[in-house]
């Protein structure tokens, strides 16, 4: 496991083209301010218990760059997977379509219990799905729905390990590189590497470094 404090697009300029073989990855998108500003995502606000600082809003207006640098560095016919909400499924489809991914659809996380807000509580959240050139999953007969438990007091927005290993094991063989650019909590390295993957990854956020070198030490 290699990890890189820089910032994601930065990280990824750093990388031969056609290197990898499959990304995995959860942006700090922008319309989680929207979110905090109004209290339906508790865990993102700064309070006694809980503080923003944890990572860095990615803004809207990088995703064409980021996204452009991600095709770049995929291996012909390989797989890449970008957890977002409604809004930001929005913006992220056509500025990866123009890149030259093929988007599949968007698959629901399914977390088992509601969350905040006001209008019919989410209790799911989308994992986009895009391939570049044509690559077939290894268990054609997966739903598109995943069902795990969401992490409890864990690092904002942590993904569930064994989420993250079904979308490892769909679209990568043992030995293959697998990335991700907004590390935070470590799930998708520490997933990679429980299936026998490499794995490196880029955080920004001095926090995420933090958790990760912690959980690398009980892992």
């Amino acid at each position: 496991m290699i990890l890189h404090q820089l910032d994601a697009v930065q990280w990824l300029q750093s990388l031969a083209d056609a290197s990898i073989d499959l990304l995995i990855t959860d942006p700090p998108y922008e319309s989680l301010e929207k979110h905090r500003a109004i209290g339906t995502t508790t865990r993102l606000k700064k309070s006694a218990g809980s503080s923003n600082a944890w990572f860095t809003i990615f803004p809207n207006e990088r995703f064409a760059q980021l996204l452009e640098q991600i095709y770049r560095v995929l291996k012909k016919n390989s797989h890449f997977y970008l957890f977002c909400d409604q809004e930001t499924m929005f913006v992220v489809k056509p500025l990866a379509e123009a890149a030259g991914f093929k988007f599949w659809k968007p698959l629901v996380w399914d977390k088992g219990a509601i969350g905040m807000g006001y209008h019919y509580r989410a209790r799911y959240e989308f994992i986009l799905f895009f391939e570049k050139g044509k690559r077939k999953l290894s268990d054609l007969g997966m739903a598109d729905v995943l069902q795990e438990k969401r992490v409890w007091r864990g690092y904002p927005t942590e993904k569930p390990v064994p989420l993250i290993e079904k979308l490892i094991s769909q679209s990568s063989v043992e030995g293959d590189l697998v990335i991700d650019p907004f590390f935070g909590s470590g799930a998708t390295l520490v997933a990679a590497k429980n299936l026998k993957r490499q794995a490196q990854g880029a955080d920004n956020a001095p926090a995420a470094h933090e958790f990760v070198h912690q959980r690398r030490a009980i892992v």
